[in-house]
């Protein structure tokens, strides 16, 4: 790094800079900070540290600031400092720019700005205040500036090497836990705790909305039970355009990062407002099929200024919580339709009972246990009494109403995990378990006939039918199910030509 030859000056010069010297002393600032920077790994602190005793005997030091400067935003941020601050302190630094960026140091009354400049690139602006700036040799000047360019460089480079190794661990781990997650409200609660981890915020909170735009799910971390059910209560089923962060952020489709959330405008009894944020990030969620809902996370402690990493950050985050809850959403519906297919295949659609193929297998399983433990289970054939003169006389759909009474009078009779199945048709089947002896399943039988004499209200209208009842007993009538359904199934015909009623197998 060089300076040049001649001073810029905003204001009143320092007139003859560099012409009265104290060379010993400027000498050894030069070579404590070789000596330093060789055998250390400084923050800019440290190098200011270093220096400002120095620079207090030659120029009468009274303050000194480091201002890192960001590339993405232009921002400066204080890096280092010694003394007190002053109020023109970013102003007569930011003048430094206006000069060229090879040139001499910006000199405005007391006040000298220096701009930190390595491989071409302004890096930052030390910011002098002293009573004789004048005596700082230019050598010196450019020596020190380099060394604290070299140092802000280092540090950038640091920090954005943790921060790639930072946000990458965070994503990856996002990535493999929320592929896995089996509906669309797990994957929101590991994003919303994921966001939490990656911006280091004591708050995370985020909701889903539906096709039409309202909130139907709210999640937050690292608050209260009493604070999330306010938010429940103040947002579920309200219009997530009700909120200015919400519009500000879908409608552009990036993230927004308010450092005092004061200055913003919110939506009254919202997020930001129940949960206290003083700083947040809020991502929308925005898939090709339309809105998902917003992240939002951020600090109540107090107000916090974000940086351009951030914003990178909070942009990865919401396309890969996007991602994430898409597929998330795809599973649960892949996982709701094989339910439905399962359960099509293995219940009827009218009644909603298992059907004949659920009753052999649960049958299947029974007999193994009951066999592999002596014990008994028993299996129950029923056919309705009048069922015909009902479908005859009041109608088909008489019929339908009349089988899906019965159904929910027989689960009604039933103890779980003893099974009721509709085979077809008026024909029922009960299979008990839980070694049942003759009189108890007997006495199934006789309350299930006692439930079905009851009238039924069809259309505002009494019907009334019966039950005819076949018993057949593991292991005394069989010990192969296919021979339990045949000897029930045929005491049933029998209890049907006697009036209804129960018979049991071999009596």
């Amino acid at each position: 790094m060089s300076v040049g030859s001649e001073m810029h000056t905003a204001g009143p010069g320092l007139e003859g800079v560099g012409e009265d010297t104290t060379p010993d002393r400027q000498g050894l600032i030069l070579a404590e900070l070789v000596a330093f920077m060789t055998k250390d790994t400084p923050s800019v602190q440290h190098v200011l540290d270093l220096t400002a005793p120095h620079l207090t005997e030659i120029a009468g030091l009274t303050a000194a600031t480091v201002f890192e400067l960001d590339s993405e935003t232009g921002m400066m941020t204080v890096s280092a400092r010694v003394g007190e601050p002053g109020r023109r302190d970013h102003l007569v630094a930011g003048k430094v720019f206006r000069a060229p960026a090879g040139g001499k140091p910006v000199v405005n009354g007391d006040q000298m700005a220096i701009r930190l400049r390595i491989g071409g690139q302004t890096v930052g602006v030390l910011l002098l205040t002293g009573t004789d700036l004048a005596e700082l040799q230019l050598d010196t000047i450019s020596t020190m500036a380099l060394h604290f360019a070299t140092t802000l460089q280092g540090l950038a480079a640091e920090k954005q090497r943790q921060f790639v190794a930072h946000s990458s661990a965070t994503i990856r781990e996002l990535f493999e836990q929320g592929m896995s997650a089996g509906n669309v409200e797990t994957a929101a609660e590991l994003l919303a705790r994921s966001c939490a981890t990656a911006f280091r915020t004591e708050h995370a909170a985020m909701h889903l909305i539906d096709g039409e735009g309202r909130i139907r799910y709210v999640h937050g971390v690292g608050f209260s039970d009493e604070i999330h059910r306010a938010l429940t209560d103040n947002l579920l089923g309200k219009a997530a355009a009700e909120s200015p962060v919400w519009r500000n952020s879908a409608e552009k489709g990036e993230p927004m990062l308010v450092a005092d959330a004061s200055t913003a405008k919110v939506r009254a009894g919202g997020l930001t407002q129940t949960i206290g944020l003083q700083s947040f990030i809020a991502m929308p969620l925005l898939s090709a099929q339309g809105p998902v809902g917003m992240v939002m996370c951020g600090d109540s402690s107090g107000t916090r200024d974000w940086t351009a990493q951030d914003r990178i950050l909070a942009q990865q985050l919401a396309v890969e919580g996007t991602l994430i809850m898409d597929s998330a959403r795809m599973r649960q519906a892949a996982e709701v339709h094989m339910n439905e297919l399962t359960k099509q295949a293995f219940h009827d659609s009218l009644t909603g009972l298992p059907n004949r193929k659920m009753l052999l297998d649960r049958a299947s399983t029974a007999v193994e246990i009951a066999a592999g433990t002596g014990t008994r289970m028993a299996l129950l054939l029923l056919d309705l009494n009048g069922f015909k003169q009902v479908n005859d006389t009041v109608g088909h759909h008489a019929g339908d109403v009349l089988l899906q009474l019965v159904a929910k009078r027989l689960q009604g009779v039933v103890r779980r995990p003893d099974l009721v199945a509709r085979l077809g048709g008026d024909e029922f089947s009960v299979l008990l378990t839980g070694d049942p002896d003759e009189k108890a399943a007997i006495g199934v039988g006789d309350r299930i006939c006692e439930r079905l004499r009851e009238p039924f209200d069809i259309e505002g209208a009494p019907v009334r039918i019966g039950a005819s009842i076949g018993v057949a007993l593991f292991p005394e009538h069989g010990t192969d199910f296919a021979v339990l359904m045949r000897e029930a199934d045929a005491y049933m015909y029998q209890a049907k030509r006697g009036g209804g009623g129960v018979r049991l197998a071999g009596s």
